[in-house]
């Protein structure tokens, strides 16, 4: 990665830069079952989301990938080989899809297969 590619900052939203992990090895969160996401990401009533239904886990992708602000949350969340499996099915904003193919070009490379 170039130095001037390292310094672009991607923002979710306004103020907030996108938070995207070191590896995808790193991500080791759930595969299945029912994950039930803090208030914090996802502050609906229902929080918990079905991992055996597919857009419910897309969903929840989708979510954590916006809202979180630490590394941790994507560690606790995510798994690298599913978010891969799933990268070109995620409704996401610009800026975070940008920041995580920036950081992992294997994600561009699985949206142009």
């Amino acid at each position: 990665m170039s130095a001037s590619a390292a310094s672009v900052i991607h923002l979710a939203r306004p103020h907030r830069p996108v938070v995207v992990a070191g590896t995808l090895g790193e991500l080791r969160g759930p595969t299945g079952g029912i994950v039930e996401l803090p208030l914090r990401l996802w502050w609906h009533p229902q929080r918990a989301f079905d991992l055996g239904q597919h857009t419910m886990l897309l969903w929840m992708y989708e979510n954590v990938l916006r809202e979180a602000i630490r590394v941790d949350e994507l560690r606790d969340h995510l798994d690298g080989g599913t978010l891969v499996r799933v990268w070109p099915e995620l409704n996401l904003p610009r800026a975070v899809r940008a920041a995580w193919e920036a950081r992992h070009p294997q994600l561009r490379k699985r949206v142009a297969a």
